[in-house]
Formats: C-alpha cells, sequence, structure tokens
C-alpha cells in the first residue's frame, strides 16, 4: 500500500482514525493515573468516617470536581478500551455492531450514574 506524504504526516493509517483513539486512550490512561491516586486518598480519608463526614468531605468542590474527572477519565478510557477488543475479536457484523452499541451506552449510563450521585452527594440534596 502507499501513503502519501501528507497521510504519513497526519498520521492516518488505512484506517483513517486510529490514532485519535489511540492519543485519546493514552490521555485518559495518564489522567487516570493522577486521578485515582486522587480517588484512593479520598477513599482513606473516608475510611470509619460517619455519613456526614462523607457528604462534608464530598461537598468541598475541589473533591467533587476531583471525583468527577476521575468518573469521566475512566468512563472514557473504559469505553474506548472496550470498543478495541470488541472491534479486535468480534467477527460476526451484526453481533460487533451491538456490542459497540451496548458499549457505548453502558459507558453513558455508568458515567451519568455515578456523576448524578457525586452531584447530589456534592450539592447535598
Amino acid at each position: 500500500m502507499m501513503r502519501t506524504p501528507l497521510g504519513q504526516v497526519r498520521g492516518l493509517g488505512a484506517a483513517k482514525s486510529g490514532t485519535e483513539h489511540f492519543w485519546l486512550q493514552r490521555l485518559t490512561a495518564v489522567a487516570n493515573l493522577a486521578l485515582s491516586l486522587v480517588f484512593v486518598g479520598v477513599v482513606i480519608a473516608l475510611s470509619g468516617s460517619s455519613h456526614a463526614g462523607a457528604t462534608a468531605l464530598l461537598g468541598n468542590p475541589w473533591i467533587a470536581i476531583l471525583m468527577l474527572l476521575f468518573v469521566l477519565s475512566a468512563t472514557i478510557h473504559m469505553k474506548i478500551g472496550m470498543q478495541v477488543i470488541i472491534e479486535d475479536y468480534v467477527h460476526d457484523d451484526l453481533l460487533k455492531l451491538v456490542a459497540l452499541m451496548a458499549n457505548a451506552f453502558f459507558a453513558v449510563v455508568i458515567g451519568l450514574a455515578a456523576a448524578f450521585a457525586l452531584l447530589k452527594i456534592s450539592f447535598g440534596v
């Protein structure tokens, strides 16, 4: 297969879109490293805490924002990772389409449920 110099500069392979997923997955992986440390710190801080203590800690705007970023980054990373696995290992076209749709739906539901829970706790509703 011959590639044009412009295609090489833009980083477009045969699929024309693989590099975007590749870089987004790497970006979310790096974000997850830092945000996971914050998450573990919050979990440790909450160990042995009462409901009121947990609500107070998660009510802190900085903690709530970091936890929302963690949920967003982890959910995007999870969706892309499963999408790559499905695309690589599911060979039936209809089954692949259904699995990709289910993966996207699952990621949105998990992300929204976690974000809703964090926002509800954060705003004290």
